[in-house]
């Protein structure tokens, strides 16, 4: 277990310092914007969607280290995925997070994610994890509408 914890601490810092496709892609099709007003995270995401597949993913927002660093590992996760394919990691990501049965072939499904397993002892963390996966589901349905954590 202190393995796992060990991993989650430094992929937690690396992505908070290094975010990865932090900022909007040149040219997008999707874009919502969300905030956890418990804590103040504010974030947005753009993808670019041709054919069903997203071909391009972004960022831009604040928050803490927790939904920095989610919002980095879930744009290297969702990039080149298929739509259907991220509702799917979507759903696995959310089980994960509020401590829902995830089968093992979700976990595998989910890599490096599964650091935040850890989050589900902490319900306001759970918040700050999720936020910009909230957010990617409202941009691929177009929802115009931010989205909240409460």
């Amino acid at each position: 277990m202190s393995n796992l914890r060990e991993l989650y601490q430094e992929l937690i810092l690396d992505h908070n310092k290094n975010p990865r496709n932090y900022g909007r892609p040149a040219q997008t099709t999707h874009e919502a914007h969300g905030h956890n007003p418990l804590c103040g995270d504010r974030v947005t995401v753009y993808l670019t969607v041709n054919n069903g597949r997203v071909e391009d993913i972004g960022f831009e927002g604040k928050g803490c280290a927790i939904s920095t660093a989610s919002a980095s590992m879930m744009t290297q996760m969702l990039k080149g995925k298929s739509v259907e394919e991220c509702h799917a990691i979507f759903n696995s990501f959310h089980d994960l997070v509020t401590g829902k049965s995830c089968p093992v072939e979700s976990l595998n499904q989910l890599g490096k994610l599964a650091v935040f397993s850890g989050v589900r002892d902490f319900p306001a963390r759970v918040k700050c994890a999720s936020l910009a996966w909230h957010t990617m589901q409202a941009a691929l349905h177009d929802q115009k509408d931010p989205v909240s954590t409460e």
